[in-house]
Protein backbone atom coordinates (compact mmCIF):
# COMPACT_ATOMS: atom_id res chain seq x y z
CA UNK A 1 0.00 0.00 0.00
CA UNK A 2 0.95 3.51 -0.03
CA UNK A 3 0.94 6.16 2.47
CA UNK A 4 -2.16 8.01 1.28
CA UNK A 5 -3.92 3.82 1.07
CA UNK A 6 -2.40 2.67 4.48
CA UNK A 7 -3.81 6.05 6.23
CA UNK A 8 -7.66 5.66 4.20
CA UNK A 9 -7.09 2.05 5.94
CA UNK A 10 -6.54 3.30 8.84
CA UNK A 11 -9.77 5.79 9.12
CA UNK A 12 -12.04 3.76 7.11
CA UNK A 13 -11.21 0.83 8.44
CA UNK A 14 -11.14 1.24 12.17
CA UNK A 15 -13.29 2.49 14.80
CA UNK A 16 -12.24 5.91 15.07
CA UNK A 17 -13.54 8.22 18.33
CA UNK A 18 -13.41 11.59 16.47
CA UNK A 19 -15.33 10.15 13.36
CA UNK A 20 -18.18 8.17 15.75
CA UNK A 21 -17.79 8.85 19.15
CA UNK A 22 -18.51 6.59 22.28
CA UNK A 23 -19.00 3.64 19.97
CA UNK A 24 -15.48 3.71 19.16
CA UNK A 25 -14.40 3.57 22.87
CA UNK A 26 -13.05 0.28 24.10
CA UNK A 27 -13.99 0.06 28.03
CA UNK A 28 -10.93 -2.30 28.48
CA UNK A 29 -7.28 -3.21 27.49
CA UNK A 30 -7.77 -6.31 26.09
CA UNK A 31 -7.11 -5.47 22.45
CA UNK A 32 -4.11 -3.03 23.66
CA UNK A 33 -2.88 -6.26 25.43
CA UNK A 34 -3.34 -8.29 22.40
CA UNK A 35 -1.37 -5.73 20.15
CA UNK A 36 1.48 -5.49 21.97
CA UNK A 37 1.83 -9.23 22.46
CA UNK A 38 1.89 -9.43 19.08
CA UNK A 39 4.62 -7.04 18.79
CA UNK A 40 7.00 -8.43 21.83
CA UNK A 41 6.23 -5.23 24.30
CA UNK A 42 7.57 -2.56 22.79
CA UNK A 43 5.81 -0.19 25.61
CA UNK A 44 8.20 -2.68 28.29
CA UNK A 45 11.79 -1.06 26.42
CA UNK A 46 10.68 2.84 27.09
CA UNK A 47 11.62 5.29 29.69
CA UNK A 48 7.72 7.24 29.49
CA UNK A 49 6.61 10.40 31.07
CA UNK A 50 2.51 9.56 31.52
CA UNK A 51 0.20 12.33 31.16
CA UNK A 52 -3.53 12.54 31.76
CA UNK A 53 -6.26 15.28 32.18
CA UNK A 54 -9.14 17.16 31.17
CA UNK A 55 -7.03 20.48 30.33
CA UNK A 56 -3.59 20.91 29.37
CA UNK A 57 -2.39 17.59 28.91
CA UNK A 58 -1.62 18.33 25.42
CA UNK A 59 0.54 21.27 26.34
CA UNK A 60 2.13 20.34 28.81
CA UNK A 61 3.38 17.22 27.39
CA UNK A 62 4.69 19.07 24.04
CA UNK A 63 6.20 21.39 26.83
CA UNK A 64 8.16 19.08 28.51
CA UNK A 65 9.46 17.35 25.50
CA UNK A 66 10.69 20.83 24.60
CA UNK A 67 12.40 20.99 27.33
CA UNK A 68 14.17 17.66 27.28
CA UNK A 69 14.72 18.33 23.52
CA UNK A 70 16.84 20.69 24.80
CA UNK A 71 18.17 19.03 27.42
CA UNK A 72 19.60 16.54 24.79
CA UNK A 73 17.47 13.75 25.38
CA UNK A 74 15.80 12.02 22.05
CA UNK A 75 12.15 13.01 23.15
CA UNK A 76 9.32 10.72 21.46
CA UNK A 77 6.10 12.22 21.60
CA UNK A 78 2.41 10.70 21.43
CA UNK A 79 -0.53 12.74 21.39
CA UNK A 80 -3.78 13.21 20.42
CA UNK A 81 -5.98 14.46 18.29
CA UNK A 82 -3.81 15.22 15.14
CA UNK A 83 -5.22 18.63 13.80
CA UNK A 84 -3.53 18.84 9.64
CA UNK A 85 -1.49 15.55 9.66
CA UNK A 86 -1.46 11.70 11.11
CA UNK A 87 1.87 11.94 11.49
CA UNK A 88 1.45 14.90 14.13
CA UNK A 89 0.27 12.28 16.90
CA UNK A 90 3.66 10.77 16.49
CA UNK A 91 6.94 12.51 17.10
CA UNK A 92 10.79 12.05 18.09
CA UNK A 93 12.45 15.77 18.91
CA UNK A 94 9.58 17.10 16.77
CA UNK A 95 9.49 15.46 13.52
CA UNK A 96 6.75 12.96 12.53
CA UNK A 97 6.78 9.46 12.04
CA UNK A 98 8.33 8.36 8.99
CA UNK A 99 5.64 7.07 6.62
CA UNK A 100 7.44 3.97 5.99
CA UNK A 101 7.82 2.58 8.88
CA UNK A 102 3.64 3.84 9.26
CA UNK A 103 3.32 1.58 6.25
CA UNK A 104 4.79 -1.09 7.24
CA UNK A 105 3.41 -1.24 10.85
CA UNK A 106 -0.34 -1.66 9.39
CA UNK A 107 1.05 -4.18 6.98
CA UNK A 108 2.41 -6.29 9.85
CA UNK A 109 -0.71 -6.03 12.03
CA UNK A 110 -3.46 -6.65 9.50
CA UNK A 111 -4.05 -10.13 10.42
CA UNK A 112 -4.04 -9.80 14.21
CA UNK A 113 -6.49 -6.17 13.48
CA UNK A 114 -8.98 -9.08 11.69
CA UNK A 115 -8.65 -11.12 14.50
CA UNK A 116 -9.39 -8.43 17.43
CA UNK A 117 -10.57 -5.42 15.31
CA UNK A 118 -8.66 -2.62 17.67
CA UNK A 119 -10.52 0.89 17.21
CA UNK A 120 -8.07 3.61 15.37
CA UNK A 121 -6.92 4.90 18.91
CA UNK A 122 -5.86 1.49 19.72
CA UNK A 123 -3.43 1.10 16.62
CA UNK A 124 -1.59 4.00 16.69
CA UNK A 125 -0.83 3.71 20.48
CA UNK A 126 0.75 0.59 19.81
CA UNK A 127 2.63 2.05 16.74
CA UNK A 128 3.63 4.73 19.01
CA UNK A 129 5.41 2.08 21.00
CA UNK A 130 7.03 0.10 18.43
CA UNK A 131 8.74 3.39 16.98
CA UNK A 132 9.52 4.56 19.94
CA UNK A 133 11.27 1.40 20.70
CA UNK A 134 12.80 0.76 17.16
CA UNK A 135 14.49 4.50 16.79
CA UNK A 136 15.47 4.03 20.72
CA UNK A 137 14.03 7.03 22.46
CA UNK A 138 15.57 8.06 25.41
CA UNK A 139 12.45 9.32 27.04
CA UNK A 140 8.69 9.18 25.34
CA UNK A 141 6.02 11.26 26.50
CA UNK A 142 2.60 9.60 26.39
CA UNK A 143 -0.42 11.60 26.47
CA UNK A 144 -3.30 9.40 27.38
CA UNK A 145 -6.46 9.72 25.03
CA UNK A 146 -9.60 9.65 27.58
CA UNK A 147 -9.51 8.98 31.26
CA UNK A 148 -6.81 7.02 32.24
CA UNK A 149 -7.94 4.27 34.02
CA UNK A 150 -9.00 2.37 31.09
CA UNK A 151 -6.95 4.67 28.16
CA UNK A 152 -4.99 2.55 25.96
CA UNK A 153 -2.16 3.89 27.19
CA UNK A 154 -2.18 2.85 30.41
CA UNK A 155 -0.44 -0.70 29.39
CA UNK A 156 2.96 1.65 29.96
CA UNK A 157 5.29 1.50 32.91
CA UNK A 158 6.06 5.02 33.46
CA UNK A 159 9.45 6.81 35.50
CA UNK A 160 6.55 9.36 36.38
CA UNK A 161 3.04 10.11 35.80
CA UNK A 162 1.20 13.70 35.30
CA UNK A 163 -2.44 14.90 35.88
CA UNK A 164 -2.72 17.97 34.58
CA UNK A 165 -6.29 19.18 36.10
CA UNK A 166 -9.79 17.68 36.04
CA UNK A 167 -13.26 18.97 34.70
CA UNK A 168 -16.79 18.12 33.24
CA UNK A 169 -15.87 16.28 30.03
CA UNK A 170 -16.67 13.22 28.31
CA UNK A 171 -19.04 12.55 30.81
CA UNK A 172 -20.41 9.70 28.95
CA UNK A 173 -17.75 7.51 29.36
CA UNK A 174 -15.46 8.65 32.79
CA UNK A 175 -19.11 9.66 34.63
CA UNK A 176 -21.23 12.22 35.69
CA UNK A 177 -18.99 13.47 38.55
CA UNK A 178 -15.99 15.64 39.33
CA UNK A 179 -15.11 12.13 42.00
CA UNK A 180 -15.77 9.75 39.11
CA UNK A 181 -14.01 11.73 36.74
CA UNK A 182 -10.50 12.30 38.73
CA UNK A 183 -10.81 8.54 39.72
CA UNK A 184 -10.78 7.78 36.38
CA UNK A 185 -7.65 9.97 35.75
CA UNK A 186 -6.19 8.45 38.96
CA UNK A 187 -6.13 5.34 37.20
CA UNK A 188 -2.68 6.09 35.90
CA UNK A 189 -0.92 6.11 39.00
CA UNK A 190 1.04 3.11 39.21
CA UNK A 191 2.87 1.38 42.03
CA UNK A 192 6.27 3.69 43.58
CA UNK A 193 5.81 5.86 40.75
CA UNK A 194 5.91 9.52 41.56
CA UNK A 195 2.84 11.66 40.16
CA UNK A 196 2.82 15.61 39.78
CA UNK A 197 -0.99 16.81 40.29
CA UNK A 198 -1.41 20.45 38.12
CA UNK A 199 -4.34 21.80 39.57
CA UNK A 200 -6.73 20.21 42.25
CA UNK A 201 -10.04 20.72 43.35
CA UNK A 202 -11.37 20.21 47.01
CA UNK A 203 -13.13 17.21 46.07
CA UNK A 204 -10.28 15.87 43.65
CA UNK A 205 -7.49 16.19 45.98
CA UNK A 206 -8.77 13.45 48.37
CA UNK A 207 -9.35 11.27 45.23
CA UNK A 208 -5.48 11.14 44.16
CA UNK A 209 -4.01 11.12 47.56
CA UNK A 210 -6.01 8.10 48.15
CA UNK A 211 -5.06 6.27 44.61
CA UNK A 212 -1.52 7.82 45.54
CA UNK A 213 -1.60 6.20 49.22
CA UNK A 214 -2.63 3.10 48.00
CA UNK A 215 -0.07 2.70 45.38
CA UNK A 216 2.89 4.31 48.10
CA UNK A 217 3.40 6.91 45.08
CA UNK A 218 4.76 9.87 46.30
CA UNK A 219 2.92 13.06 45.19
CA UNK A 220 3.49 16.11 44.21
CA UNK A 221 1.21 19.58 43.88
CA UNK A 222 2.35 21.55 41.58
CA UNK A 223 -0.47 24.22 42.75
CA UNK A 224 1.00 24.27 46.55
CA UNK A 225 4.85 24.17 45.70
CA UNK A 226 4.93 26.88 42.80
CA UNK A 227 3.44 30.52 43.12
CA UNK A 228 2.46 32.44 39.52
CA UNK A 229 3.80 35.55 40.90
CA UNK A 230 3.65 37.48 36.88
CA UNK A 231 2.14 37.48 33.70
CA UNK A 232 2.78 39.69 30.85
CA UNK A 233 1.93 39.08 27.27
CA UNK A 234 4.56 40.68 25.50
CA UNK A 235 4.21 40.40 21.44
CA UNK A 236 4.63 36.80 20.68
CA UNK A 237 5.51 35.56 23.93
CA UNK A 238 4.10 35.28 27.39
CA UNK A 239 6.37 36.54 30.09
CA UNK A 240 5.82 34.75 33.26
CA UNK A 241 7.82 34.61 36.58
CA UNK A 242 6.66 31.14 38.27
CA UNK A 243 8.09 31.12 42.43
CA UNK A 244 9.30 27.64 44.02
CA UNK A 245 8.35 27.87 47.45
CA UNK A 246 10.22 25.59 49.33
CA UNK A 247 13.78 27.29 47.24
CA UNK A 248 12.33 30.65 47.00
CA UNK A 249 14.04 30.44 43.04
CA UNK A 250 11.53 32.42 40.11
CA UNK A 251 11.66 30.68 37.01
CA UNK A 252 11.09 33.83 34.98
CA UNK A 253 10.00 32.33 31.99
CA UNK A 254 9.50 33.21 28.42
CA UNK A 255 6.65 31.16 26.91
CA UNK A 256 6.01 31.08 22.39
CA UNK A 257 2.39 29.70 23.76
CA UNK A 258 0.81 32.73 24.39
CA UNK A 259 -2.36 31.98 25.86
CA UNK A 260 -2.87 32.90 29.89
CA UNK A 261 -3.87 29.34 30.73
CA UNK A 262 -0.79 28.06 29.65
CA UNK A 263 0.95 29.72 32.62
CA UNK A 264 -0.78 26.79 34.83
CA UNK A 265 0.57 24.28 32.10
CA UNK A 266 4.54 25.71 32.42
CA UNK A 267 3.98 25.57 36.74
CA UNK A 268 3.15 22.09 36.10
CA UNK A 269 6.17 21.61 33.96
CA UNK A 270 8.19 23.46 36.26
CA UNK A 271 7.40 20.84 39.33
CA UNK A 272 7.63 17.86 36.91
CA UNK A 273 11.31 19.55 36.12
CA UNK A 274 12.29 19.30 39.56
CA UNK A 275 10.86 15.75 40.38
CA UNK A 276 12.95 14.70 36.98
CA UNK A 277 16.13 16.50 38.57
CA UNK A 278 15.31 14.48 42.26
CA UNK A 279 15.16 11.11 39.20
CA UNK A 280 18.80 12.10 37.94
CA UNK A 281 17.50 13.77 34.62
CA UNK A 282 20.03 16.05 34.13
CA UNK A 283 17.77 19.27 32.92
CA UNK A 284 20.12 22.34 32.89
CA UNK A 285 18.85 25.77 33.54
CA UNK A 286 19.13 26.68 29.85
CA UNK A 287 17.22 23.94 28.25
CA UNK A 288 14.22 25.03 30.70
CA UNK A 289 14.11 28.36 29.36
CA UNK A 290 15.28 27.55 25.85
CA UNK A 291 12.58 24.63 25.67
CA UNK A 292 9.61 26.84 27.14
CA UNK A 293 10.55 29.93 24.98
CA UNK A 294 10.26 27.60 21.38
CA UNK A 295 7.43 24.72 22.31
CA UNK A 296 6.05 25.36 18.96
CA UNK A 297 9.66 25.08 17.00
CA UNK A 298 10.78 22.24 19.04
CA UNK A 299 7.17 20.26 18.59
CA UNK A 300 4.91 21.79 16.21
CA UNK A 301 2.01 22.06 18.97
CA UNK A 302 -0.80 24.24 17.09
CA UNK A 303 -4.22 25.38 17.67
CA UNK A 304 -3.53 27.06 21.03
CA UNK A 305 -4.40 30.66 21.02
CA UNK A 306 -2.63 31.05 17.75
CA UNK A 307 -3.11 34.67 15.92
CA UNK A 308 -3.23 33.47 12.73
CA UNK A 309 -3.45 36.53 11.29
CA UNK A 310 -3.94 40.87 12.49
CA UNK A 311 -6.35 43.69 10.91
CA UNK A 312 -8.95 42.00 12.60
CA UNK A 313 -7.02 40.04 14.54
CA UNK A 314 -7.96 36.16 14.19
CA UNK A 315 -7.23 33.57 16.98
CA UNK A 316 -7.98 30.00 16.45
CA UNK A 317 -8.12 27.80 19.68
CA UNK A 318 -8.94 24.45 20.27
CA UNK A 319 -10.93 24.62 23.27
CA UNK A 320 -14.16 22.30 23.57
CA UNK A 321 -14.89 22.01 26.85
CA UNK A 322 -16.55 24.37 30.00
CA UNK A 323 -12.98 25.20 31.37
CA UNK A 324 -11.42 26.03 28.23
CA UNK A 325 -13.65 27.95 26.80
CA UNK A 326 -14.11 30.11 30.55
CA UNK A 327 -10.10 30.47 29.67
CA UNK A 328 -10.52 31.55 26.15
CA UNK A 329 -13.29 34.44 27.31
CA UNK A 330 -11.18 35.19 30.20
CA UNK A 331 -7.76 35.75 27.78
CA UNK A 332 -10.15 37.79 25.18
CA UNK A 333 -11.61 40.08 28.41
CA UNK A 334 -8.52 40.36 29.54
CA UNK A 335 -6.54 41.22 26.25
CA UNK A 336 -9.06 43.12 24.53
CA UNK A 337 -11.85 44.78 26.60
CA UNK A 338 -13.84 47.00 24.81
CA UNK A 339 -13.14 45.13 21.40
CA UNK A 340 -16.27 43.88 19.17
CA UNK A 341 -16.09 40.26 18.90
CA UNK A 342 -17.00 37.73 16.28
CA UNK A 343 -17.12 34.10 17.33
CA UNK A 344 -16.86 31.24 14.99
CA UNK A 345 -18.13 27.52 16.54
CA UNK A 346 -18.24 24.16 15.71
CA UNK A 347 -19.17 21.26 18.16
CA UNK A 348 -19.40 17.26 18.48
CA UNK A 349 -22.50 16.49 19.21
CA UNK A 350 -21.79 14.86 22.33
CA UNK A 351 -21.52 17.69 24.34
CA UNK A 352 -23.74 19.66 26.73
CA UNK A 353 -24.52 22.57 23.81
CA UNK A 354 -26.51 24.53 25.71
CA UNK A 355 -24.31 25.04 28.61
CA UNK A 356 -21.61 25.60 26.28
CA UNK A 357 -23.53 28.05 24.46
CA UNK A 358 -24.60 30.03 27.80
CA UNK A 359 -20.63 30.86 28.77
CA UNK A 360 -20.33 32.76 25.56
CA UNK A 361 -21.44 36.73 25.33
CA UNK A 362 -24.70 37.60 23.94
CA UNK A 363 -23.40 40.89 22.24
CA UNK A 364 -21.13 39.55 19.60
CA UNK A 365 -21.44 38.83 16.15
CA UNK A 366 -21.89 34.47 15.72
CA UNK A 367 -20.90 32.50 12.91
CA UNK A 368 -22.01 28.50 13.03
CA UNK A 369 -19.79 25.45 11.12
CA UNK A 370 -19.37 22.11 11.09
CA UNK A 371 -16.23 19.75 10.71
CA UNK A 372 -17.04 16.66 8.12
CA UNK A 373 -17.25 14.16 10.50
CA UNK A 374 -20.27 11.76 11.37
CA UNK A 375 -19.92 13.13 15.59
CA UNK A 376 -20.20 17.33 14.32
CA UNK A 377 -23.14 18.90 15.04
CA UNK A 378 -24.80 19.69 11.57
CA UNK A 379 -23.93 23.80 11.73
CA UNK A 380 -27.89 24.28 10.70
CA UNK A 381 -28.87 22.32 14.48
CA UNK A 382 -26.17 24.29 16.14
CA UNK A 383 -27.33 27.70 14.84
CA UNK A 384 -31.31 26.91 16.18
CA UNK A 385 -29.97 25.74 19.60
CA UNK A 386 -28.13 29.30 19.68
CA UNK A 387 -30.55 31.15 18.14
CA UNK A 388 -33.58 29.68 20.31
CA UNK A 389 -30.87 30.84 23.64
CA UNK A 390 -30.50 34.09 22.39
CA UNK A 391 -27.11 33.88 20.29
CA UNK A 392 -27.84 34.90 16.74
CA UNK A 393 -25.79 34.58 13.76
CA UNK A 394 -25.46 32.69 10.20
CA UNK A 395 -24.61 29.18 9.29
CA UNK A 396 -22.08 27.70 7.42
CA UNK A 397 -21.12 24.10 5.93
CA UNK A 398 -17.47 24.82 5.92
CA UNK A 399 -15.23 26.85 8.42
CA UNK A 400 -13.30 28.65 5.53
CA UNK A 401 -16.53 30.42 4.32
CA UNK A 402 -17.38 31.24 8.10
CA UNK A 403 -13.78 32.35 8.52
CA UNK A 404 -13.70 34.54 4.85
CA UNK A 405 -17.42 36.21 6.30
CA UNK A 406 -16.01 36.89 9.57
CA UNK A 407 -13.07 38.60 8.56
CA UNK A 408 -14.93 40.39 6.00
CA UNK A 409 -17.18 41.80 8.47
CA UNK A 410 -15.07 42.68 11.22
CA UNK A 411 -13.26 46.13 11.25
CA UNK A 412 -9.51 46.45 11.84
CA UNK A 413 -9.86 46.35 15.59
CA UNK A 414 -12.43 43.45 16.11
CA UNK A 415 -11.58 39.91 17.26
CA UNK A 416 -12.67 37.27 15.24
CA UNK A 417 -12.09 33.91 17.10
CA UNK A 418 -12.19 30.41 16.05
CA UNK A 419 -13.44 27.60 18.77
CA UNK A 420 -15.15 24.83 19.86
CA UNK A 421 -12.88 21.91 18.29
CA UNK A 422 -9.83 20.59 17.55
CA UNK A 423 -11.52 19.16 14.06
CA UNK A 424 -12.62 22.57 12.51
CA UNK A 425 -9.48 23.79 12.94
CA UNK A 426 -7.72 20.97 11.31
CA UNK A 427 -10.38 21.96 8.22
CA UNK A 428 -9.07 25.59 8.37
CA UNK A 429 -6.92 26.21 5.07
CA UNK A 430 -3.06 27.18 5.55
Amino acid sequence: MTYEETLSYLYQQLPMYSRIGIAAYKKDLHNITALCNALNNPQDQLKCIHVAGTNGKGSTSHMLAAVLQEAGYKTGLYTSPHIKEFGERIRINGEMIDPDFVIDFVERIKDICAEIRPSFFEVTVAMAFEYFAFQKTDIAIIETGLGGRLDSTNIIKPFISVITNIGYDHMDILGDSITDIAREKGGIIKKNIPVVLGEILKETKDVFVNIANENDAPVYFAEEDFLIEYIDPEGGLLLCNIKNLETNIVEKLRLDLVGIYQTKNARTVLCCVEVLRKLDINIPESALHKGMENVKGLTGLSGRWDIIQKDPTVIIDAAHNEDGIIQVIDQLNSNYAGSKYHFILGFVKDKDINKLLKLFPENSTYYFTNAHIPRAMPHTELMQLANDAGYKGNSYDDINVALDNAINAAGNDDIVIVCGSFYIIGEINN
